[in-house]
């Protein structure tokens, strides 16, 4: 296989880089891909260990000019990784992961143009699965890894043929398809759903996506980027993230999140909407804000007197219901009068960022 780099953001994360680089170099078919590191946030000693240890482990580093003033975010520093990278193929990889025997090898025989793959995660078994994942507790914390236990499970698991269509970090693709038909990561995202924003984008530009079961690694479900509820301080912040992270998507794809068992994007038309609710209420004006675009397409009149739960979900589910309906007319539905003035489509200007 050629040349291919590891791209990591790391916000405060030297409990886990401390695991995750040496199981690069450790486990990794080639042991001289490319490593980057970019330093988003330090408030642990990362850069005095990415200093001493750069050359032990042949990486790459850089941190950001603003630190300890103001974050990148993740998607932003996966970008600015993917830049720096001289690879024609990276590879987006977390702090909190350790990578199985072969991943690389076996993630990149399933490369194509136009093609992402994604690698298959193992994790502590303290999320729910549909399928996309493999739940085997190999330790909670870095200092806890059973590496040994974890190296013998992927060791009989290198030939499996199964292969499934799903996108979750790691994931590999090339450079060029990436900076050519996305434009990279949307900074409005910030720090939270900047995944799931790229993925719809992945779809809607005609990308396959497909996971082998024999590319492993395994993964501490969140640590760093720090949506592990059991580490409160990080998680508080993470939530905060997360929740205006969630508003902007919403915006943008007129949609919450949506994806298959195993991750792969479904993505409704988005339509130009706008919203007139009647008598005026302040608090349903700022609940109903986000799933509307002022456009003139689609003009939603709300009863807020009976407004009721059923309403609000048929609001998320509206470009869903739009899209079945098939027609350009009025109709009610609940306590929602619908007006669908044309039926016009927009998610495809949504492929590529506008520089």
């Amino acid at each position: 296989m050629e040349k291919i780099t590891y791209c990591i953001p790391s916000k405060t994360n030297l409990r886990y880089l401390k695991t995750c680089i040496p199981s690069i170099r450790k486990n990794a078919y080639r042991d001289d891909h490319d490593i980057i590191i970019f330093v988003d946030s330090d408030e642990d000693g990362t850069v005095d260990w990415l200093k001493e240890n750069a050359d032990k482990y042949n990486v790459k580093y850089y941190i950001n000019p603003n630190l300890g003033n103001s974050l990148y975010g993740i998607g932003r520093a996966y970008d600015f990784c993917i830049e720096k990278s001289t690879t024609e193929v990276f590879t987006i990889f977390h702090a909190d992961m350790m990578l199985g025997k072969h991943e690389d090898l076996k993630a990149y025989k399933q490369l194509e143009p136009k093609t992402v793959v994604c690698s298959t995660r193992i994790e502590p078994p303290l999320h729910p699965n549909n399928g996309e994942k493999i739940l085997l507790d190999f330790g909670l914390w870095p200092e806890e890894f059973k590496e040994a236990e974890f190296n013998n499970y992927v060791e009989k698991h290198l030939n499996d043929t199964k292969v499934t269509e799903g996108i979750f970090a790691p994931w590999m693709m090339y450079k060029s398809e990436y900076l050519e038909l996305l434009g990279g990561h949307d900074p409005v995202m910030h720090s939270c759903r900047e995944d799931s924003d790229l993925f719809n984008r992945m779809l809607l530009a005609g990308f396959e996506f497909k996971q082998p079961w024999s590319s492993l690694v395994y993964h501490l479900t969140g640590r760093g980027a720090g949506s592990f509820d059991r580490d409160p301080e990080r998680h508080k912040k993470w939530q905060e993230d997360m929740n205006k992270s969630t508003l902007e998507f919403i915006r943008k794809w007129g949609q919450n999140v949506n994806h298959t068992g195993f991750m792969k994007p479904i993505v409704s038309p988005v339509y130009k909407k706008k919203v007139t609710i009647s008598p005026v209420n302040e608090h349903l004006e700022n609940l109903l804000e986000p799933w509307f675009n002022r456009g003139d397409d689609i003009e939603v009149i709300v009863n807020s007197v009976n407004f009721t739960q059923e309403d609000f979900n048929n609001i998320m589910n509206l470009n869903a219901i739009i899209k079945g309906s098939g027609n350009i007319g009025e109709f009610e539905l609940g306590n929602l009068h619908i007006k669908i003035n044309a039926l016009n489509e927009y998610q495809n200007d949504l492929i590529k960022l506008q520089s």
